[in-house]
């Protein structure tokens, strides 16, 4: 299976052949994937170099010609970085892009944690009109991505190696319904749903499937805890806590309990691999089903 990145390029290249109006911004990142693409819209693909502030500045400057455009570096460095340039050469000029990172959390742990950004959606949710897509399977980002890439508001679509092994469809809400339980709601966001599907067999609970979590559909929460136990546990491959408060808020007329696990604010200083990352942080199935367990019979 291609991973999420190389979707993203072989997509873009052709968008970019059929749509005049988009153009890609890259910092270094992607661009040998590019090169076919380059030769052929050289006033189209522009690489800035490891200038990640111009990158955003340089995008913001081509969204006021009336242009899409779609940057793209590691989350890191598309997020954390420019975040100043995101706020003003975007929100404060009304205009609108596309940003689409690399790296996830922690796909590339031997970079160290210069290169992770666990808390970029969670940064992401200061600024306003964002909508954030974080897929699970390389099919998901290819169709959200086009839709991103055909549209005229403000997207952030987050890539990662960690996928899921089939794909979902998409629905226009957010959340998709794989489950229905009595004891509980467990919400698995993209790369999440294989380990919480694996975590949450034989438990009694509803899982919804969530690759759009800006806006957070509270509408399709508040219908699955109607019909079990308002119990929820949200499972983000970013900082754990990020949606509690829109899934407090969406369940704000019942009674219930909310709790959110993804990565925590302690460093892991010691770099392995994504699995052992996952371990580590207890998002593995075995992680998942105890601490999802503990929390529904508590």
């Amino acid at each position: 299976m291609d991973t999420m990145r190389d979707r993203f390029i072989a997509t873009t290249s052709r968008l970019l052949d059929d749509d005049p109006r988009l153009a890609l911004l890259l910092a270094e990142i992607s661009k040998d994937g590019f090169q076919p693409a380059l030769r052929r819209h050289p006033d189209r693909v522009i690489n800035v170099g490891i200038r990640e502030q111009l990158l955003i500045g340089a995008g913001g400057g081509m969204a006021l010609t009336g242009m899409r455009p779609i940057m793209h570096t590691f989350a890191s460095f598309l997020v954390e970085r420019p975040f100043e340039q995101l706020k003003l050469d975007f929100g404060h000029q009304g205009v609108h892009g596309v940003l689409v990172s690399a790296g996830g959390s922690y796909d590339w742990p031997a970079g160290g944690f210069t290169h992770m950004a666990p808390g970029d959606v969670a940064l992401m949710d200061t600024l306003d009109g964002w909508t954030v897509h974080v897929p699970g399977h390389p099919d998901e980002a290819e169709t959200l991505l086009r839709q991103a890439a055909a549209g005229d508001e403000s997207v952030y679509v987050r890539l990662s190696v960690h996928a899921n092994a089939s794909a979902h469809p998409l629905t226009r809400s957010g959340f998709t319904l794989l489950r229905e339980g009595s004891r509980g709601v467990v919400v698995a966001v993209g790369p999440m749903l294989d380990n919480v599907l694996a975590a949450t067999e034989g438990l009694d609970v509803t899982v919804l499937y969530a690759t759009t979590v800006r806006p957070f559909d509270g509408a399709t929460l508040r219908r699955a805890a109607s019909g079990a136990r308002p119990d929820v546990v949200l499972v983000e491959p970013y900082l754990a806590g990020t949606s509690t408060a829109a899934a407090n808020d969406a369940l704000a007329e019942v009674p219930h309990r909310v709790l959110g696990l993804g990565i925590g604010r302690g460093e892991l200083r010691r770099y392995g691999t994504i699995e052992e990352h996952l371990t580590g942080q207890g998002l593995d199935p075995a992680g998942l089903q105890a601490r999802i367990s503990a929390f529904l019979e508590g």
